[in-house]
């Protein structure tokens, strides 16, 4: 049995922390795990800066309210999930992804989860499992299911080096770079069915 396993900021949706940069006029919120591979460090950089600038959840999720998955995503997850199981696992929370997953017509996801205290504040993230993705793949292996994975940053090397199967989308041309022997696409037609090929 197969599972493919995606990631969802920049290959199902726009980059989150990108959109709220441009939304809030602070270019520093735009580095993401394409820049910084540490994601504690990436995230402990994001909180401090929210904090600096008294911005808090509210504020992200009016923002998230806006954004559209990207074009053809949608199409192209239905059309997988009539093929194969899928899962889309990511590094964002529970607290951004449900507006996204609902225009995505409810892929099962699993990603982490904020503490925010009564006024919006985020105060911590909490990661389900460390490292959430790698860990994930191999858990879903463990229960008999051949991986397919794809991303398109840092953080999602480890699943896709992991599965039987992996693939960059819409990915940078440095990680393109750093790894040639992993398949790129850029559309989702062709990514679809390079997906098709392996199952």
């Amino acid at each position: 049995m197969n599972m493919v396993c995606l990631d969802m900021e920049g290959v199902l949706v726009p980059e989150i922390w990108i959109a709220f940069a441009e939304k809030s006029g602070i270019p520093e919120l735009k580095k993401t795990t394409r820049d910084e591979p540490d994601y504690n460090k990436l995230m402990k950089y994001r909180l401090d800066i929210l904090k600096e600038n008294g911005l808090g959840i509210r504020e992200i999720q009016e923002t998230i309210a806006k954004i559209d998955p990207l074009p053809g995503a949608r199409e192209f997850l239905d059309e997988l999930r009539t093929l194969t199981q899928v899962v889309v696992i990511s590094d964002t929370f529970e607290q951004f992804a449900k507006p996204l997953m609902a225009k995505l017509n409810w892929p099962m996801l699993m990603c982490n989860s904020l503490e925010i205290d009564e006024n919006g504040t985020i105060l911590a993230h909490k990661m389900r499992v460390q490292p959430s993705k790698l860990v994930t793949v191999r858990a879903l292996q463990t229960m008999g299911y051949d991986t397919i994975a794809a991303g398109d940053s840092h953080n999602d090397m480890a699943m896709i080096r992991a599965s039987k199967h992996g693939f960059l989308f819409k990915s940078t041309d440095a990680i393109k770079a750093e790894n040639p022997d992993i398949p790129a696409f850029e559309e989702f037609d062709e990514f679809l069915a390079a997906i098709k090929a392996v199952l």
